[in-house]
């Protein structure tokens, strides 16, 4: 059998892109997906009802490692116990680690029954040894990837508190669900905070030159995407957030 498992943290993720990465390269992959916040494994009931079907010689495909795990410990140990099964598992994102790669990377180099053999048996073991380490690196990357945000998040709430900034929704205050969501998808993109190029300055700036298109009573319409700054920064903490839980 062949599967595709895909996971977002919250309902208002999209794992539409992972559904469609992963059909992209195996259009018969059965898709099983979940929402499932956290780093641990355990609780993931689509996950372990899978695990619990896999037989040899199955493959699993995952958009990156991170779907698969969060823990670098856990990962691993999963990924050992997968392959050591006969369990296929390919990852888009990192194929240099497909259980395929891994499975070559440790294939003995023969003996030859000479004295060249105690440097052979050596290579061998070396070469083990770097396929083991490429694993165990990927999931220590996306392990790495989850706390490094938590922590800038930690730091850029303290700086806002700093600032005097207030954080939160003001009592009484409504939040526009309809125009948050597509302005959120601008402040990801730009901000240097989640990958992009551009300070908060610029990026209020650039809102308050832009328009977003909104569903209003059943008809598309174009709304300004300027925002106050309270509410920037508010939406750039329910950002981090959101993305420090996938």
């Amino acid at each position: 059998m062949l599967y595709g498992y895909c996971r977002i943290s919250t309902q208002k993720q999209s794992i539409e892109r992972q559904i469609r990465n992963i059909l992209a390269e195996y259009p018969t992959a059965e898709i099983r997906q979940e929402i499932f916040t956290g780093t641990k494994l355990y609780g993931r009931e689509v996950w372990n009802n899978l695990y619990k079907s896999l037989k040899q010689g199955d493959t699993v495909v995952f958009d990156s490692v991170s779907r698969m795990s969060r823990n670098a410990t856990e990962g691993y140990n999963l990924y050992m116990e997968l392959f050591n099964k006969g369990i296929n598992l390919v990852f888009l994102k990192e194929h240099y680690i497909d259980t395929e790669v891994y499975r070559k990377s440790i294939k003995q180099i023969d003996l030859t029954g000479e004295d060249v053999d105690d440097i052979l048996i050596g290579i061998n073991k070396y070469l083990f040894r770097l396929a083991e380490k490429q694993i165990i690196i990927a999931f220590e990357q996306a392990e790495k990837e989850v706390s490094d945000l938590q922590q800038r998040t930690k730091e850029g709430l303290r700086t806002a508190k700093e600032n005097g900034i207030q954080l939160g929704q003001r009592q009484g205050a409504k939040l526009n669900v309809k125009k948050s969501e597509p302005i959120k998808e601008i402040i990801k993109r730009k901000s240097k905070d989640f990958g992009g190029y551009c300070s908060d300055i610029d990026v209020m700036s650039i809102l308050a030159n832009s328009t977003v298109k909104i569903i209003q009573n059943g008809n598309t319409v174009e709304v300004s995407a300027k925002l106050s700054r309270n509410t920037f920064y508010k939406y750039k903490r329910e950002i981090a957030e959101e993305l420090s839980k996938d």
